[in-house]
């Protein structure tokens, strides 16, 4: 035989009884918590008042800082990015194009779109550096040199 019992609509009669229980024994309830808080109890009941602005409110913010026009650098980055940045703030200002392994060689792969950057530099910029793609570095040509180079072609050494 299964008994199913179902939760009723209405209250316990337990719950009813500790529920008078408490609204008889407030008084009681409410000093309690008082003394034990210090007062913080009822403090926390009472409704508090909203603050109300008196006159004019300015508030005065720091505007933008001042922009100190950029002065670009050419750099290598220790996973092989070639970038320009900022020397000021160094942010990166444009990503030139990447070292590659190639046969064994590092090659410098300048960002366009034939060598599958999805976002290449610009035209002129890429005219200014069309042969040094494809360099080799090596002993005798290292990443400082092509630094060098590509800020020599660009105007920026």
């Amino acid at each position: 035989m299964v008994e199913i019992i179902s939760k009723r609509d209405d209250p316990r009669r337990e719950d009813m009884q500790v529920k008078r229980l408490i609204e008889q024994n407030r008084s009681t309830i409410v000093r309690l918590a008082d003394q034990i808080s210090g007062g913080g109890y009822s403090a926390s009941r009472k409704p508090r008042q909203q603050p109300k602005a008196e006159g004019l409110i300015i508030h005065v913010g720091g505007g933008a800082a001042p922009v100190a026009e950029a002065k670009p650098s050419i750099q290598v980055t220790m996973n092989g990015r070639v970038i320009s940045k900022d020397q000021n703030t160094g942010r990166q200002l444009h990503h030139i194009g990447d070292i590659r392994y190639r046969g064994g060689d590092e090659v410098f792969v300048l960002a366009t779109k034939q060598n599958g950057f999805f976002s290449p530099v610009d035209e002129t910029v890429a005219e200014a550096l069309a042969d040094l793609d494809g360099s080799r570095l090596a002993a005798t040509y290292t990443e400082e040199q092509l630094a060098f180079d590509i800020g020599a072609k660009l105007g920026i050494n």
